[in-house]
This record gives structure tokens, sequence and C-alpha cells, in this order.
């Protein structure tokens, strides 16, 4: 026995050439809810954000979330397809992102808006990383709707049949993100900066809860096709999240063991 899975066309609708898909809806909710946030921080007294800043944050962010997610994705997921189709790279009308990818970018986007802006590197880290929980909650909604990265065949009572996971139940891989990697991590920063926090506190606390989450989930998520489990063990995806658990765990430590002026980061 399975659950059916709700089939939902992922175009949601078609006008002239253009359609407009739920994944691409959703990546749209994930950035309006970030830029909604962001000025809603800003906003407090003694932020030290102003409105423009905010929007020059985000249209930075936006462009390291879409390179270094396709970046990523080729480099990490279709490395031997990119070296024989080298323009592979530019084919996003294929799909293929990748979220360390993304996230790679996003940190080299904070980098140089921490340079060019002279804010502190660690705090502009800080701003970000509650803002990036809605929109992963979003996108892999967008993945389940379009039935897509499932997860591995199980015999649990709300597995699903999914259109293109062949005629085994598995597990809806895509909805344990969308909750642990979305919500759960949103309520954890959520609560976390009630209070002010050490610079660098924040985007560590960040990356290692990603990093934990994202490495359980992967053990019901089925590995990549063309690149399966190394040495029938451990997943790219898990091989991607260790560092990420490595740094945030480390950035805690260093945030706490030599205190940071307090970043004004009230929820």
């Amino acid at each position: 026995m399975a659950l059916e899975f709700p089939e939902i066309d992922p175009i949601i609708f078609t006008v002239g050439p253009l359609s407009v898909r739920w994944y691409g809806l959703m990546y749209l909710i994930g950035f309006a809810f970030a830029m909604w946030w962001a000025n809603r921080q800003a906003a407090k007294p003694g932020s030290g954000w102003t409105k423009e800043q905010v929007s020059d944050l985000l249209f930075y962010g936006m462009l390291g979330v879409i390179l270094g997610g396709r970046i990523g994705y080729v480099l990490f997921y279709q490395f031997s397809y990119f070296l024989e189709n080298p323009l592979y790279l530019f084919r996003i009308d294929q799909g293929g992102m990748s979220f360390h990818g993304g996230t790679l970018g996003v940190i080299t986007a904070i980098c140089v808006f921490a340079w060019t802006r002279k804010k502190q590197l660690l705090a502009v880290g800080d701003f970000v990383a509650p803002l990036v929980p809605v929109g992963l909650l979003a996108g892999r909604i967008g993945n389940f709707i379009n039935g897509e990265l499932w997860g591995r065949t199980t015999d649990v009572p709300w597995a699903m049949v999914f259109p293109n996971g062949g005629p085994l139940a598995r597990h809806p891989s895509q909805l344990y993100e969308a909750f642990l990697e979305g919500f759960v991590l949103f309520i954890i920063l959520y609560v976390f900066t009630k209070k002010p926090r050490p610079a660098g506190s924040v985007g560590g606390l960040f990356l290692l809860c990603y990093g934990v989450f994202r490495f359980c989930v992967e053990y019901v998520r089925e590995p990549d096709a063309q690149l399966g489990l190394f040495a029938d063990f451990i997943s790219m995806g898990q091989i991607l999240s260790l560092p990420m658990v490595i740094a945030g765990l480390g950035l805690i430590i260093w945030a706490y063991k030599k205190p940071q002026p307090a970043v004004a980061s009230k929820a």
C-alpha cells in the first residue's frame, strides 16, 4: 500500500511561448519572503541597515543563488558530462541546481557586498542566514510538485509511487527536506536571534543545522543515478554537507570563544 501521488501539472499556465511553472513560482516566493523579512529587520532601530543596502544585498544574493546553484550542479553532479559538453553549463532549460553550489555563490556575494559596502563580513552573514530557510521550504515543495528528487524505496505507510520513480513506493524525501531545512531551520534561527548574539554565530548555526539535516535526509533520498553512492556508503549530498557541519560548528565555537560586538538581529 502506498499513498497516491498528487499529480499536479508543473505548468501553472501558458501564455504564448511563455510557461509559468510551479518551481519558478517557488523561487519567486523565496525571494519575496527574503525581501520582506530583510526590510523588516532593517527597519528596526539600531539595525545598521538601510533599504538601499538591503536591496543591493538581495540583488547580489540572487545572482549568487542562480550562478552558484547552476555552476555547482554542473561541477558536483554532472562534471563528466560537462567535460564532454561544456555548453551544458548554459543549458538552464534542462534544469539542474545545487543548494551547496548556491550556498557558495551566496557566500561569495556576501563577501563582495561586505567589502564594497565596508560592512563586517560575519554580521552580513548573520543578517542573511534567516532569509534562506523559507526559500528552501518553497523550493523543496517545487521539487515535490515536479515529482523529482524522490526518496529511496520503502514500505512506510506514507510512501508514494512517483511518476518518474518506477513502480515501487518511495520516501517523499522532498517533504522531509521542506520540513527540516525549511520550517524547522527557520524556527531555530528565529528563536536564536530573539537575543543579540556574537557575530558569526547565526551564520554558523545555519550551516551546522542545514548540514546535519541534509546529511540525515540523504539516508532516505535516492542518490543521483549518474553518481550513486561513493564506496557504497556515502552520497554526494552528504559529502558536500560535511564541510558545512564542520564550518558551522567551528564558526559557533570561534564566535563564543572570541566574542564580537553583538549583532542587532532581534526577530
